[in-house]
This record gives C-alpha cells, sequence and structure tokens, in this order.
C-alpha cells in the first residue's frame, strides 16, 4: 500500500516479476533511484518487493513501473473479487465496470451481471479495495469481498423472500385488473365481470401499491442510473408505468370531478402498469432461479471437500474441521473417507477413486510414498498420510479458482453485446417518444392513450437483459461441464478461441506416450557395470523423464550409483557431470559432435534402434565414446483413438519433439499421426508455433514439460496435460487434468458447442428486440403481452445455456 513518509514524500512498495538473481534487483535499484523525484529505492531480491520513497509532484507510480518496465522487468497486480447486489439488468454491470475502471490504479475490470460478480486487478500501491467498494456503492450498488460470501448469501436468501413476497402481492393486485381487461376482449364476453372491477378508485387502489410499493425499487434504479449519466432496464419500466399509471391517475381525477362521472368510465390503463411490474418481478425471480443453476458446476466442486479430518496430534488422534489441517499434519484416512487434504502416502496401500479429478472412472493405487489429492476417495484400505497443501493451495481448491476465473470472465464476442447494452436504451427512448408522436400526430390524431400505449410497449419490449444475459450465461454453464470432464479453461477468451482452432501439435514424451520409458539396450565398450554406474551418475540428477528410467534401470540390476559432484543439463543435447574425477557425457550425436567426441562407430547401432522406436543415447567418459543405451516409452492407450477424433473434428495434428526423426516417426505412426517436426530444441519449439501461424494456421500447442512452457504460451491456445508440470500448467490456457490426448476434442468439441449456443442467445436476444420494436411500434403489441415477452426473452436465453450442462461429448 502507499503511505505517507512525510509532508513532501510518500512510500509505496511495488512487486516486482522477473527477476533472476540479486543483479537483477541492483539493476532495477539504480534505475529507480535515478529518476528524480525519487529519494530512495530498494529492492529486496528475495521478497521480490521494491520499497521507494518519492515526491508525488515530481514523479508517479505510473512512471515507476513504465520505469521497471524498461529495465525488462514487470510490476505484479492484485486480483479482487466481489459479489455484487443491486444489479438489475446487463446496463448496471456496463456501469459498475466502467465506475471501477475509472479509478487509479486498477488495470481492468470483468463485471459478470449473470454471474453477480466483479473481478478486479489492480496496482495495491495506489488503491485499497475499501474505495473500490466506496465507489460502487456511490454507483448504488454493493460489493462484497469473496471472503465475507456466507453472510452475502444470508442476504441474498432473505432478498429472494423478499421478492417472492413481493411477487405474490403483486400477482394478488393485478389480478381483478387483468380480469376486468380481458373480460372486455369480444371472445370473453361471457365471462363475469363484478362492477366494483371497473370502478376507477377501485384500480386506482389495486395499482397504488404495486406501483408504489412492489415498483419502488425501479425507480431507485432508474434515479442511481440516471443520476450517473446512463440508463438501464428501470429507467425503461419506470418510464413505462409511469407513463400508463399516472395517465389514469388524471383520467380518475377528471372522471370524479366532472358531472358525468355516473356514465360510462374512463378507458383507464392502470391494468398496464401494474401486470407489467408483476410480468418484470416474475421473469426476474425466474431468471435469478435459472442463473443460480448456471453455477451448479462450483457448488458441486465445493460439495467435494471433505468437512472434517482425523489428524495425529502429541501422540493423540483429533477429530478437526478440514479448515485446521496444517501443512505436516499426519492424517488418517479410513476405507470410504474422502482424503481431506493433498499429501503423500506415509504408511499403507489402498485404492483410490480419483474420478472427481480426472474424470476416469478406475481407481488407482496408492503405496507409500504416492502422492494423493483431497477430495479423492480412499476405498479399501487405511492410509496415513502427511498433509503436503491445505486449503487454498489443494488441487481441489486451484480447480476452483480456475472454474470461478473462467466463469467470472468475459469472452471477446460479448464486447459486441456490452457496446449494444450500452447504447441501447437512450435510442429506444427516443424510438418509444418518435412512436408517440407518430401515433399522436398522424396516425390517430389527438388519441392520447392510443399514442402512450404504443410507447409503453416499445419501452417494455426493448429492455435488453436478454442480450446481457446471452454470453455470461454461456460461459458459466459450458466451463462449468468442461470442468466435470477434467478439462479447465483458464478464461472466456479461452473457450471462445479454442472453437477455432486447426492444427494442433503435440509434444511426444509425457503427451502422445506414458512419458515413463524402460531401458532396453545396453551396449558398453568398457566394463557394463562400471559404465551403467557412470551413466547413473550422470543422469541422477536430471528431472527428464528419460534419466530417470535410465536411473531406475540401473538400480535395477542392483548396481549403486554415486551422486556427481557437478551436474549441468543442456537443453536439447543431453547432460555432462563430474563423479569421482571422471567428466561424463550422456546424450545426442549433436552433443558429441559439439563436445568433440567421436562416436560414428556407434551411428549404425544407434540408427537401428531408432528405428526399433525407442532412443538411443550417446555416452563419453573424460572426451572419449564408452558406449550407448536406449530406452522405450509406451504409447498411452488413448493417444491413437484422440489422433482418430482430432482428425474427425477436421484439425491438423502435428507431432513435435527432440529426439531423433526415426523415433518420432515411429511413435507417431503408431497413433496415425503423419506430420512429425523432430529434433526440435526447447527454444526451437515455440519458433516452430510462430511459422505455424505465420502460415495462416490457428495453432493449439499440448505438452506437459518445462521445455513446452514457451511454446504453451506462444500457441494460440496452449493445453497442458494435468499430470504435467506446475510451469506447464500456468503457462497453459486450458489445463486437461486426465493425463491425457481424449482431453483435447473434447475440449474442442466444449467450445464449439458453447461457441454455438452463445451464438443461439445473441441471435434469440438481437432478433426479439430487432422484431420485437418495430411491432410494438405498428401497434400490434399490447403493452402486457410486451412485459410478458420480454420476461420470457430472458428466462429462454438462461434455460438454453443451461442445455450446456447436460452435454455428453460421445467418443469415438
Amino acid at each position: 500500500m502507499e503511505t505517507t513518509a512525510t509532508n513532501e514524500t510518500r512510500q509505496t512498495a511495488l512487486h516486482i516479476t522477473g527477476m533472476t538473481c540479486a543483479a537483477c534487483a541492483n539493476r532495477i535499484e539504480k534505475g529507480l533511484g535515478k529518476l528524480e523525484g525519487v529519494s530512495s529505492a530498494h529492492v529486496n531480491f528475495a521478497t521480490e518487493q521494491a520499497n521507494v520513497t518519492y515526491d508525488p509532484a515530481i514523479v508517479g507510480i505510473e512512471r515507476l513501473e513504465e520505469t521497471v518496465r524498461k529495465l525488462g522487468y514487470d510490476t505484479a497486480k492484485e486480483v479482487v473479487r466481489f459479489k455484487l447486489e443491486g444489479m438489475t439488468c446487463a446496463a448496471c454491470a456496463n456501469r459498475i465496470e466502467k465506475g471501477l475502471a475509472k479509478l487509479p490504479g486498477v488495470t481492468s475490470v470483468s463485471v459478470n451481471y449473470a454471474l453477480e460478480s466483479a473481478s478486479v486487478e489492480f496496482q495495491p500501491g495506489r488503491l485499497s479495495v475499501g474505495e473500490m467498494q466506496s465507489r460502487v456503492k456511490r454507483l448504488g450498488y454493493r460489493a462484497i469481498v469473496r471472503q465475507e460470501e456466507a453472510n452475502a448469501d444470508d442476504r441474498k436468501a432473505k432478498e429472494a423472500r423478499r421478492q417472492t413476497f413481493k411477487l405474490i402481492l403483486s400477482a394478488v393486485l393485478s389480478l381483478p385488473l387483468l380480469w376486468s381487461m380481458v373480460a372486455h376482449f369480444s371472445f370473453t364476453s361471457w365471462m363475469y365481470l363484478p362492477g366494483l372491477f371497473m370502478e376507477p378508485w377501485f384500480q386506482l387502489l389495486l395499482a397504488a401499491p404495486v406501483q408504489f410499493y412492489v415498483g419502488w425499487p425501479f425507480y431507485v434504479g432508474a434515479y442511481k442510473a440516471l443520476r450517473n449519466g446512463s440508463a438501464n432496464m428501470d429507467v425503461l419500466v419506470a418510464l413505462g408505468t409511469s407513463a400508463a399509471f399516472f395517465y389514469s391517475l388524471s383520467l380518475t381525477a377528471d372522471w370524479y370531478t366532472s358531472d358525468g362521472m355516473r356514465h360510462d368510465g374512463p378507458e383507464l390503463y392502470y391494468e398496464t402498469s401494474a401486470i407489467l411490474i408483476t410480468l418484470v418481478l416474475m421473469g426476474k425471480r425466474l431468471e435469478a432461479r435459472a442463473k443460480g443453476r448456471t453455477s451448479e458446476a462450483i457448488k458441486s466442486l465445493m460439495g467435494l471437500q471433505a468437512k472434517t479430518a482425523r489428524v495425529v496430534r502429541d501422540g493423540q488422534e483429533l477429530t478437526v474441521p478440514v479448515e485446521d489441517v496444517l501443512t505436516g499434519d499426519i492424517v488418517l484416512v479410513r476405507p470410504g473417507d474422502k482424503i481431506p487434504v493433498d499429501g503423500e502416502v506415509l504408511e499403507g496401500a489402498s485404492s483410490v477413486d480419483e474420478s472427481m479429478l480426472t474424470g476416469e472412472s478406475l481407481p488407482v493405487e496408492k503405496k507409500a510414498g504416492d502422492a494423493v489429492v483431497g477430495a479423492t476417495v480412499n476405498q479399501n484400505g487405511a492410509l496415513r498420510v502427511k498433509a503436503t497443501k491445505v486449503g487454498k493451495d489443494t488441487a481441489l481448491a486451484q480447480i476452483i479458482k480456475v472454474v470461478e476465473d473462467a466463469q467470472g470472465s468475459k469472452a471477446p464476442i460479448q464486447r459486441v453485446a456490452d457496446v449494444i447494452s450500452g447504447v441501447f436504451v437512450p435510442i429506444v427512448v427516443g424510438i418509444a417518444v418518435a412512436a408517440f408522436l407518430v401515433w399522436y400526430g398522424f396516425v390517430a390524431p389527438g388519441n392520447f392513450a392510443e399514442a402512450l400505449e404504443k410507447a409503453i410497449a416499445i419501452l417494455v419490449i426493448a429492455c435488453p437483459c436478454a442480450l446481457g444475459l446471452a454470453t455470461p450465461t454461456s460461459i458459466m454453464a459450458g466451463s462449468g461441464r468442461a470442468a466435470e470432464m477434467g478439462i479447465l479453461f483458464k478464461g472466456g477468451e479461452h473457450l471462445e478461441q479454442t472453437h477455432k482452432i486447426d492444427t494442433i501439435v503435440l509434444d511426444k514424451t509425457g503427451t502422445v506416450t506414458k512419458g515413463k520409458p524402460e531401458l532396453t539396450d545396453v551396449v558398453a565398450e568398457i566394463d557394463e557395470t562400471e559404465f551403467l554406474r557412470l551413466v547413473g551418475a550422470a543422469e541422477l540428477q536430471s528431472e527428464h523423464p528419460l534419466a530417470e528410467a535410465i536411473v531406475a534401470g540401473v538400480e535395477s540390476r542392483g548396481i549403486r550409483i554415486a551422486a556427481a559432484e557437478s551436474f549441468e543439463a543442456i537443453p536439447g543435447y543431453g547432460v555432462q557431470a563430474e563423479t569421482q574425477g571422471r567428466r561424463l557425457l550422456v546424450g545426442t550425436r549433436k552433443l558429441m559432435e559439439r563436445c568433440g567426441v567421436d562416436a560414428s562407430r556407434a551411428y549404425d547401432e544407434m540408427t537401428r534402434l531408432e528405428q526399433a522406436g525407442k532412443t538411443a543415447m550417446l555416452a563419453a567418459v573424460d572426451g572419449r565414446y564408452a558406449g550407448l543405451i536406449a530406452v522405450a516409452d509406451t504409447v498411452k492407450e488413448t493417444s491413437a483413438e484422440a489422433v482418430r477424433r482430432l482428425r474427425g473434428l477436421g484439425i491438423n495434428v502435428v507431432m513435435m519433439t527432440g529426439d531423433n526423426e526415426r523415433t518420432a516417426r515411429a511413435i507417431a505412426s503408431q497413433v496415425g499421426i503423419e506430420t512429425v517436426l523432430a529434433e526440435v530444441l526447447p527454444e526451437g519449439k515455440a519458433q516452430e508455433i510462430r511459422r505455424l501461424q505465420a502460415a495462416g494456421n490457428k495453432v493449439a500447442m499440448v505438452g506437459d514439460g518445462i521445455n513446452d512452457a514457451p511454446a504453451l504460451a506462444t500457441a494460440d491456445i496452449g493445453m497442458a496435460i494435468g499430470t504435467g508440470t506446475d510451469v506447464a500448467m500456468e503457462a497453459a490456457d486450458v489445463t486437461l487434468m486426465r493425463g491425457d490426448l481424449a482431453g483435447i476434442p473434447d475440449a474442442i468439441a466444449m467450445s464449439r458447442k458453447t461457441m454455438s449456443n452463445i451464438r443461439q442467445n445473441l441471435f434469440w436476444a438481437l432478433g426479439y428486440n430487432t422484431l420485437g420494436i418495430p411491432i410494438a411500434a405498428v401497434g400490434l403489441l399490447a403493452p402486457w403481452v410486451a412485459g410478458a415477452a420480454m420476461a420470457l426473452s430472458s428466462v429462454s436465453v438462461v434455460l438454453n445455456a443451461l442445455r450446456l450442462q447436460r452435454v455428453n461429448i460421445r467418443r469415438g
């Protein structure tokens, strides 16, 4: 936060990203210190924080951040999520979004009308959460920080009960008015109509509470909107109903003060205002209930969490709320229990149902040393688990956060609806006024009542509620259903962009293949045991799956491996290490050539192994060729079927790997991939992606390793296999929790279905308004019918979006 140091200077703390060493911190410190107006700058590399004292009259925070960026780094932003209360239509969401965006320090705002939430990215040194809440309050709404949601949910339930009461009251009072209106139709002349229902004073007595008690929130909302220089649904409803009510009130007053008041009564429109308010309330209640169903995915995910945990503390077993479990606690999990937190099995063996995480129904065997995930179900054995991640750090909490972020974000297609919603209400008011003048002056000269009726119908039929709901409800339902299928879209924009993909680039190891190869061949020119001991020492510190296979293969032969004194991984080439005074190289032909080692006599054998689909590696000791080893990685059972489905969707499938051409093609042929990019260095993967993009392709990259992160970030859509590294998943736009390629066609199909659903909603919403306004203008739509149609339009859009929750993508 920004604080005042003296009357002239201030202090601020900037969170710096991108630093890799203390030299980076020094560079930033010097760069900031040179700025005019900065009296001191201290950058802590360990905490990644810069504390700056500056004179705001000379230099601003924008300049400080710009300097950091020019130096090649960046400043981190914070995100706060609010639950919003008081919104009545999409225009309210637009107004809040614009109001928050104007605050200093806010970098991005996303207000979701359907979810009634806001996500604000801001610079913590310039703005506080309280200031944002104050701005929302001044706009006429209420913003509640998400941690306060329990109380918010209580308030929401009370508000729902209050709205239901008002709806019932409004319906009861409006029914006699509706009766009196319907009884006047020629085809209902048979209906009995009590004389009391036709009395103007009785109609006024019924309509007034509906107009000024039930309908009062519309006046409040309209006032707040107009006060802030905008207009929303409340303006249209307040204008339309007030025009009908007050015109009827004036006729009632004239009738009771005239001599002929006991003859035929005046043509009143109390039923128009009362029925409109009733129908709008009914539509809002139905819409609220339907919108609540669009967030069922979040609720079901939250419901997966265990409520309590059995922990061992001070030698005693205690049952505690899951929120009280600490990292390092020993948790006891009995058969049939949910595992409360992420952890590592210390003792015991069991099968664990991980379907909530991966979507796969087959249980996974767990033993000591294996990782377990919170909310999965222990089946048949007792486990003793050490808690490694608790609270918001658990896998389930991260999944919930990703889904919440996706549901609260905006797809680019929504910008169209936002633009239209922002200007729609003033245009509609103009059209209504024009229609009134045309009817009053030309079509029905001097007939104020008829002209007013047409204007009211236009005001009501044109409420842009359906337009504002069209996109976010589909995004919410689609992303929630995708999460249930083990597909996590990080935002609405990624859900939208995925349907445009025409080229999929697959990493080989750990993506197409299982990523758990085995040591299969050893060809040594020195003693084989010594050769394997040295090769194992060189690979012991490497995290590459091939290195792990080599180490496991050496140890399985009973050979003890000594740790290397020095180790260096050379991406795309191999490794070099030193152990017991001997210099070791293990890797590709390029590594040997680069280091001046003549290994040509092994190339024929290496080629033979590669043609068999194995990965062969050369080894040198003290600069001389010493032998080669080969490992084989097996293809995942689902890879061939996934590739077939992708090709059926019209997607071009490419496999990219750092492996040699022969091995890569052997693997590709097993799964039906024709295009192979082999021997691609890690830094070259992103270049290959850019090359495909330059050819006009929309490219998705699928990978699971650290080496894939640049390519994932470069691609139009990056997809990370859920079993991969955190770095890969952080760089990706979509995470496939199942750990196989079957999720790729599922993700594309889900994106296509969601976008189709959004287009249907937008077509219906825009078509409804486009057709409804002229129909109302020519006098073919009674105001109460317009109100019913307006209410049903919003409900129909939400119900259409809810169809996505029942999507069942057929595999095969």
